[in-house]
């Protein structure tokens, strides 16, 4: 059934502060990373690193993600905008986040930390790299409930009707009902591309990750799995994915930013993958109790 996307992106307001459902995806991201860190710290999964010191590093990722998504939106799908009003940067619950720029953050702030920790990066980058895909689906989330990057028109059954697409911005909304419940607007219906994103790149890449990292594995390997299936699901998707304003196609009348970005990553993945056959394994060490450490 045709669906007519009708979200609120306020999920709530307390007096003149109005909370957006993006928001919210994010917090929810992060407790999910939080929690599925806490597991794997608990399990010895990076020797030498408590609560502490996990909370330490989860606070390094945050501020990657937030301030590498926005600058890397900024800088690679909307330039122009950004230098015509730079003040629109700090405006992140409007939405305008890149994967490959949080990408970038992060690996930046896991470096940071790791050399602060004199730990390998590869080993923070494998320990982090499962607790990831399910911020990426709460993110993907975000992005349909605020109909912002929908996909290419649709015939199928499950295609998603969005109000602030294009085709339909001159009419009101009081007009979208009336035609949609008369079936007039059946032939505007996109693909949900931001549910299939949030399915692949969410729920499938935690599934595979998670279950593959439980096994302690060679260096490199999670993280190259990481970065191969990410960039394979994401330049699948950008097939049935609208390309972003005002860039459109780069070239062939099919190439877009997304998939150019996600080459290099789909490269890097096989890389680390091809070198973890002859790295070592780091075997979990169980963190000493607190009132043990306490006492030394």
């Amino acid at each position: 059934m045709i669906y007519l996307h009708a979200i609120d992106p306020i999920a709530f307001s307390l007096g003149p502060v109005q909370v957006h459902w993006y928001g919210l995806m994010y917090l929810a991201a992060f407790a999910s990373a939080w929690a599925l860190g806490r597991s794997r710290i608990l399990r010895g999964r990076l020797p030498g690193v408590d609560m502490d010191g996990f909370s330490d590093l989860l606070f390094y990722g945050m501020l990657g993600v937030v301030l590498g998504g926005r600058i890397g939106y900024m800088l690679f799908y909307a330039f122009e905008t950004f230098l015509a009003n730079p003040l629109i940067l700090f405006k992140v619950w409007e939405g305008g986040m890149s994967f490959h720029g949080g990408l970038l953050g992060v690996l930046l702030a896991c470096w940071l930390w790791a050399r602060r920790h004199r730990l390998h990066f590869f080993d923070v980058m494998d320990f982090v790299a499962p607790l990831v895909p399910l911020g990426l689906g709460f993110g993907r989330l975000g992005n349909f409930v605020g109909g912002e990057l929908w996909g290419k028109f649709t015939q199928a059954g499950w295609g998603v009707i969005f109000p602030h697409a294009p085709e339909l911005a001159n009419l009101a909304p009081a007009q979208i009902q009336a035609q949609y419940a008369a079936g007039a607007l059946d032939r505007f219906a996109r693909h949900p591309s931001q549910l299939y994103e949030a399915a692949l790149e969410g729920v499938v890449m935690f599934v595979v990750l998670w279950a593959f990292s439980m096994k302690p594995r060679a260096r490199y390997a999670v993280s190259g799995l990481f970065a191969l299936l990410y960039g394979v699901f994401r330049f699948i998707v950008e097939f049935v994915r609208v390309p972003d304003a005002p860039i459109g196609y780069l070239a062939f009348n099919w190439l877009t930013m997304g998939q150019i970005l996600s080459l290099p990553l789909i490269a890097v993945g096989l890389v680390l993958l091809a070198m973890s056959r002859r790295a070592p394994v780091l075997q979990p060490v169980l963190p000493a109790p607190a009132g043990v450490e306490a006492a030394k």
